[in-house]
C-alpha cells in the first residue's frame, strides 16, 4: 500500500500522505480503522519516524484521520475533508484545462489524454 519514489522530487512525507490519502479516499482502509503505527510504518518505509508523524500530523490537520492516545491514529469521517479536496482539485483541474485550451488543444485532446492516463493508472 505505501512506497517511496526516491525520483519523485516531492518530499517523501508528501508522498506518504498522498498514499495515505489515497487509500482512504478509494476505501482501502475505512473509517474507524486504524492506520499503521509510526514506527511500523517508519520501519516498514526505512525513514524516520519524524517523517511518518509529519504526514500524520498535516492529514489529521485535514481531517482524514484522527488519535487516540495511548491507542493510535485511525481513519475519520472524512466527509467534509473529501468534500474540500475535491473542490480544491477542481480549482487546479480548471485553471490547468483553461491553460492548456489557451494552447490551442482541443476538448477532444484533453479528454483523450485523460482517458490514457486512467488507463496507465489502471494498470499500475
Amino acid at each position: 500500500m505505501f512506497s517511496i519514489n526516491y525520483r519523485d522530487p516531492r518530499p517523501i512525507y508528501e508522498q506518504v500522505k498522498d498514499s495515505l490519502r489515497r487509500a482512504i479516499i478509494t476505501g482501502v482502509i475505512n473509517a474507524d480503522e486504524k492506520v499503521p503505527s509510526v514506527r511500523d510504518l517508519a520501519g516498514q518505509l526505512a525513514i524516520n519516524p519524524n517523517t511518518i508523524q509529519k504526514a500524520y500530523r498535516e492529514l489529521e490537520t485535514e481531517g482524514y484521520i484522527y488519535s487516540v492516545p495511548g491507542k493510535g491514529s485511525f481513519v475519520g469521517e472524512c466527509g467534509e475533508a473529501f468534500e474540500a479536496r475535491k473542490a480544491e482539485l477542481y480549482g487546479h483541474l480548471d485553471t490547468t484545462v483553461t491553460d492548456i485550451m489557451h494552447l490551442g488543444v482541443t476538448q477532444d485532446e484533453i479528454c483523450g489524454h485523460i482517458r490514457n492516463f486512467r488507463s496507465r493508472e489502471d494498470r499500475e
